[in-house]
């Protein structure tokens, strides 16, 4: 790979060197004019290059599965009408991820004034050291030239962001040493913003700015002016806006002011995937799942029922529907049921690494993390909730593969007291050995493809699928070693005992979600 990234840097330098390199050869060129580069505003760019692929018939966003008919052609008309637009969704939308994307919509090398902090336009300087050089030098005052990659700011918003971190303050030393007074434009230091002047400028989580940082925001958006220190200072800045949030949180009640909200073009609702099939291919885009000097085999069964995990949880009333599940619970399952089988594989020198449906249960610490729970969930434990999450999971897509097939026969040699355990300490020719005990069991994988002569690896896979199926419906029973058994008799037991003092319970548990809210 050292080579490719060594040979593009080349050819990025060796085509910036062809480009004018002064004022002079800027104006004598014809793609750069001056009345182009004058009146053409970010915006305009955007909308220009966004055109062009559209009428070639290019993918906007690339790599984004699941937005192509309800995030993207609103983002579409948003750009097309030149506006500032937000994205409204829960964690793990790809919205920090489309805001990325939109530096492809920018071309490919911008001119500026070299040395200039805000990338200040050649033909219309903002700055007073730009004006200042291009009247001292002329045609010869030295250009700089930006990648489209280097166009593109981002903010995440914290209560602790000031006007200075944003917008800019004053500069005492700077104006010491220049020998400036504090009210000259040359004591200055610029902020993000500024400094994303003739390119994109994005703010993740808005509403978490402070009122008077979002208020400083839209008077740059509305009138191109702000006050610091006292100071007017008027920077009328090329810049497209866009920003993301949580939808709770952009509402009059929440923590958004309403003069900005009036002042963004669009706001755009961002969703997680509608379909177990869209999931799963977001998932295997994302997923870390080939390994080296190793044959990973993940079956498509196994990568259903890690989505259906998710779409499970995002269900269940014992989990935080404001909070949302995001999209990287499934990611980070599949690359730990994947590492687990790995490990196996290199326990036992095997070639072939083969996750099964049991790798599933030691990636909890993947799948609790990534869950915010309800009172409910909380006083069951969040252990607890996500092993029947998961439980529920492989159950419909049980269903899915095996609801027309009998396993009467199977559960009968469980009932006949057979037992068997499938375990990591075994390789996957020993465990396949113990389940042929199971009469019936080889017959009952045709739904899932699988014949003998797929493997050990497959075969004992596509089992222990089946087995777990069973269990989710309670035909069989298993135990946390994973051994398999006939379905115990009897009553059961209650899923949890009353608490002494439930009410005061629930009051300690909405504090620690408030101050826990606080944070984030």
């Amino acid at each position: 790979m050292a080579p490719r990234q060594s040979t593009a840097s080349h050819k990025e330098q060796s085509r910036a060197a062809h480009l004018p390199q002064t004022l002079g050869e800027l104006r004598g060129s014809g793609h750069y004019s001056e009345t182009r580069l004058r009146t053409r505003t970010v915006k305009d760019e955007m909308r220009e290059n966004l055109i062009c692929r559209l009428r070639a018939k290019e993918p906007v966003f690339p790599g984004i599965i699941g937005y192509e008919d309800t995030v993207v052609p609103q983002i579409v008309n948003a750009v097309l009408s030149r506006q500032n637009f937000i994205l409204l969704g829960l964690r793990g939308q790809a919205k920090s991820r489309i805001l990325r994307a939109l530096t492809a919509l920018l071309d490919e090398h911008m001119p500026y004034v070299a040395g200039c902090e805000i990338r200040d336009n050649p033909y219309e300087p903002l700055c007073r050291r730009c004006r200042d050089l291009i009247l001292e030098r002329g045609d010869d005052t030295p250009l700089g030239w930006m990648p489209r990659a280097d166009r593109y700011v981002e903010k995440l918003a914290t209560p602790d962001v000031t006007v200075a971190d944003l917008i800019g303050d004053l500069d005492p030393i700077k104006a010491a040493r220049g020998g400036h007074d504090l009210a000259s434009e040359m004591t200055m230091h610029y902020g993000l913003l500024p400094r994303a002047n003739r390119g994109i400028f994005a703010v993740n989580e808005l509403p978490d700015l402070a009122g008077k940082i979002q208020v400083a925001l839209f008077n740059i958006m509305q009138e191109g002016d702000v006050q610091i220190k006292g100071y007017p200072v008027r920077l009328e800045l090329d810049v497209a806006l866009v920003f993301s949030a949580n939808p709770e949180d952009y509402t009059a009640r929440g923590k958004i002011v309403t003069p900005l909200k009036d002042r963004i073009g669009s706001e755009i609702r961002t969703h997680y995937p509608e379909t177990l099939e869209e999931g799963i291919a977001i998932t295997a885009q994302e997923a870390w799942t080939e390994r080296e000097a190793s044959d990973t085999q993940v079956p498509h069964y196994l990568r259903e029922v890690i989505e259906q995990v998710a779409f499970t949880a995002r269900e269940d009333k014992k989990v935080d529907k404001r909070s949302g599940v995001s999209q990287r619970l499934p990611i980070a399952t599949l690359e730990l049921a994947v590492s687990n089988a790995e490990r196996r594989a290199l326990m036992h020198g095997e070639t072939r690494v083969a996750p099964r449906v049991g790798d599933l249960y030691t990636a909890l610490p993947g799948i609790t993390g990534k869950l915010e729970l309800e009172y409910e969930g909380e006083m069951k434990g969040a252990d607890t909730v996500v092993r029947d999450i998961v439980r529920a999971a492989i159950g419909k897509v049980f269903d899915r593969y095996f609801g027309d097939v009998n396993t009467q026969q199977i559960e009968q040699w469980f009932n006949l007291g057979g037992t068997v355990k499938i375990s990591d300490d075994q390789a996957a020719k020993a465990t396949l050995q113990e389940l042929k005990q199971i009469q019936g069991l080889e017959e009952k994988l045709a739904p899932l493809g699988v014949k003998s002569s797929d493997g050990p690896e497959a075969v004992t896979a596509a089992a222990e699928f089946l087995l777990e199926g069973m269990c989710s419906h309670r035909r069989i029973s298993r135990n946390e070693e994973r051994s398999f058994s006939a379905q115990r008799k009897g009553p059961e037991k209650p899923e949890r005992v009353e608490r002494a003092d439930p009410e005061r319970d629930y009051e300690q548990w909405q504090t620690r979600r408030t101050r826990r809210g606080s944070f984030n």
